[in-house]
């Protein structure tokens, strides 16, 4: 064992550690029973975690206001069952088997990386943080190599195991910081999965639209394709009861422009609309609003 992997069971770690291998035995319970634990755990997450469940609430108040409150309501609980679903879903990708979600697989459009595949180019294959990021990422790598890019975790036992079940099956995972690793990736051809979509509180944002909002975004997707010459194409997924859709949309016309502005708009326009046909999925627990412009007050 390394000096880097003894460290990791120091006993400040400990606790890490037994998170991880909670982690690795809820993997390991049949995809049946997750199904049926999943929304019960999101219930318990409804009531044990305040703090999120007001901002969930308040981010459903600001992007479907037209919605009755009991609708909206319902949407929160229906958001948060998706939520106890995903975190079996996101052990189970990382250490468990992926054959149980096979049954039922949907996946639409695959012919559109296969032609940017014969031609050599690039994909940045652009997603939304839903619930469902990582066990459809895990199905998608059966059909064609993706590589990822990832915002590291804070806990090092936790970055360590996660980056390892994610090597599983993606062909390469780039830290967000990793840029010229991600672009020399691109430029070989390779399939790039990127979700620009949450307030990464990083230099390079514009205030665009996200369902009309101003919403600090991140510019990466147009920089990213503006230095690899890569093809930007949407890709949307969802759970439909025991089963997943993945569709893979045709790269996006013209992109990227001269002006990053309006491409990181179009980019949020793409992902709004995955976020319309499965708003239960999405993650509206993240504060996607917490920035403002300038003389705009805070929402949450």
């Amino acid at each position: 064992m390394s000096s880097k992997s003894s460290s990791l069971w120091a006993p400040r770690h400990w606790p890490a550690q037994l998170g991880v291998a909670a982690l690795k035995l809820a993997a390991r319970v049949p995809w049946s029973w997750q199904l049926r634990l999943g929304p019960v755990l999101g219930r318990l997450l409804l009531w044990v975690a305040p703090g999120r469940r007001r901002v969930a609430a308040r981010n459903l108040e600001l992007v479907f206001p037209a919605l009755a409150p009991a609708d909206r309501a319902r949407l929160l609980r229906e958001h948060f069952a998706a939520l106890g679903t995903g975190a079996f879903e996101f052990a189970r990708a990382w250490f468990g088997s992926e054959k149980p979600w096979r049954r039922g697989l949907e996946i639409e459009g695959i012919e559109h990386l296969q032609a940017l595949a014969r031609d050599g180019r690039g994909v940045l294959l652009v997603s939304g943080h839903f619930t469902t990021l990582e066990a459809c990422g895990r199905l998608l790598t059966a059909h064609v190599p993706v590589a990822g890019m990832y915002r590291a975790h804070d806990e090092p036992v936790m970055e360590a195991a996660v980056l390892a079940g994610r090597l599983r099956y993606a062909s390469a995972m780039f830290k967000r910081e990793e840029l010229r690793a991600a672009i020399r990736h691109l430029k070989g051809g390779g399939i790039l999965w990127y979700a620009p979509d949450q307030d990464m509180l990083g230099k390079d944002t514009v205030f665009v639209p996200f369902f009309g909002i101003p919403a600090a975004s991140i510019t990466a997707t147009h920089q990213l394709a503006r230095l690899s010459g890569a093809a930007v194409v949407p890709f949307f997924h969802r759970r439909e009861g025991a089963r997943y859709v993945l569709r893979i949309g045709q790269p996006l016309a013209d992109f990227p422009s001269t002006d990053a502005a309006a491409d990181t708009a179009r980019v949020n326009t793409a992902v709004e609309a995955m976020v319309r046909e499965a708003p239960a999925q999405y993650l509206w627990v993240h504060k996607r609003y917490k920035r403002r412009p300038p003389g705009e007050p805070p929402v949450y």
